[in-house]
């Protein structure tokens, strides 16, 4: 596979840009090798800078659910900008988008929009410790929630990639105000809220882990538990529901579990594919948020019209279930052919999945449920297997702490053309 321009490039960047990247996993540092340059992306597929061609797993993390560059958003996004990007002031747009997440989302009533999911985690901790006048969040091992200086604590996804799960220039005093519990241990939770209880604002939980990869949810009673025990204390509970939102069910994970949170923060598909981020929930709290209340926020992007249009191009796609169910039909399909293929060469995998997200992890355990399951599992042995499933056309995530998305635009040809790379990947890396 020629790679040319994506190492001239990826050259020229390193003296431009640190690490060569705009977020750390892109630089294929856990893997090695040069990461790829991407020139273009229609449907299932996207084609780097030397022309090569991949079956895409990453989806630009997420947002792509209905495949990339799909025409009514690509229309949308046109006939939007043609009348400017950008006014500073209210639109109709985000009036309409704001209606259609309140819709679609079980604990949102109201709803403000902001230009990432970090900037709307940062909101919500804000405003979780404006209503509660309370100092403390807890937070997960592994859990992400974006680069805000109090939850770089024991953070996943990119921290994890390169093993500090702490990052430099966070104050002590302020990283004091996060605590820290292992994921699916109930017990941890109870003796943190057994000292701590009365002066914690909120506990945040990814309530579908992707930034660890996808842990198990389906055998343990772990959200219920959260929502339980915050109501207990008079704590709120906050769904970081930037990747699981409107990817596992049309309201999110809430609605796939039916556990409701008391703030939701959104990022990824609701902008389609353009940079946004979102945080809502009942009347009661959001009240609290500038200019009407004292929790102060805001953004001159915030409600881009570019953005809200395609997301609203694409949430009124997802308004259909079947849509959830083709999805999960053809991950399903595929997940069963990667554990089919790993077993075949002798590899021992723990494929876990849950709606339109799934992880392949190097393991010879039936089940991953914590972060340190995943920090156990052999990375070095997912990076081969990242290369070989490269080399033959199959762009996954590089890095084991990640998840890999798949999208409407993954028919059966783009499934069976995965297996089919898969197999041939685990026998190389079999030995």
């Amino acid at each position: 596979m020629n790679t040319k321009r994506s190492e001239e490039l990826f050259a020229r960047a390193k003296t431009l840009l640190p690490g060569g990247v705009n977020s750390p996993v892109r630089a294929f540092k856990s893997v090695g090798g040069t990461p790829r340059f991407i020139a273009r992306a229609k449907g299932a597929y996207i084609w780097d800078e030397d022309g090569n061609r991949y079956i895409d797993y990453v989806g630009s993390w997420g947002p792509m659910i209905l495949g990339h560059a799909d025409a009514d958003v690509v229309q949308g996004v046109q006939e939007t900008a043609a009348n400017g990007l950008s006014f500073g002031a209210p639109t109709a747009l985000e009036v309409e988008l704001a209606a259609l997440v309140v819709e679609m989302v079980p604990s949102i009533e109201v709803v403000r929009f902001v230009n990432s999911g970090t900037e709307a985690v940062m909101s919500a901790l804000r405003l979780a410790r404006g209503y509660t006048k309370r100092p403390y969040i807890l937070k997960f091992e592994g859990g992400y929630h974006g680069h805000a200086d109090g939850l770089l604590v024991k953070a996943g996804s990119g921290a994890a990639t390169f093993g500090t799960p702490d990052s430099a220039g966070v104050p002590e005093d302020y990283a004091r105000l996060t605590l820290s519990a292992p994921f699916n241990d109930e017990e941890a939770v109870e003796r943190i809220f057994a000292e701590y209880g009365e002066r914690i604002a909120a506990v945040i939980v990814e309530p579908v882990p992707g930034n660890t990869g996808v842990l198990d949810l389906m055998t343990t009673g772990f959200l219920p538990f959260l929502r339980e025990i915050t109501k207990r204390y008079g704590a709120l509970l906050i769904f970081d529901e930037v990747m699981s939102g409107f990817r596992v069910a049309p309201g999110g994970a809430q609605e796939r579990f039916g556990v409701m949170p008391d703030l939701t923060c959104l990022g990824k598909i609701i902008g389609g594919g353009m940079p946004v981020g979102a945080y809502g929930g009942p009347r009661e709290i959001m009240r609290l948020v500038a200019p009407e209340g004292p929790v102060y926020q805001a953004g001159t992007l915030s409600g881009n019209p570019v953005a809200m249009r395609a997301g609203l191009e694409t949430l009124k796609k997802l308004r259909d279930p079947e849509v959830y169910r083709v999805l999960e039909r053809r991950t399903e399909a595929l997940c069963e052919g990667l554990r089919e293929a790993a077993w075949e060469a002798g590899v021992p995998v723990c494929v876990q999945a849950i709606g339109a997200m799934f992880t392949v992890f190097f393991t010879d355990k039936e089940t991953v449920r914590t972060h340190e399951d995943v920090k156990n599992c052999d990375l070095a042995r997912f990076a081969r297997f990242f290369h070989a499933l490269l080399a033959r056309g199959v762009y996954f995530p590089p890095s084991q702490f990640e998840a890999a998305f798949t999208s409407l635009a993954h028919g059966d040809a783009e499934i069976q053309a995965t297996i089919a790379a898969a197999r041939e990947a685990f026998r190389e890396i079999a030995s």
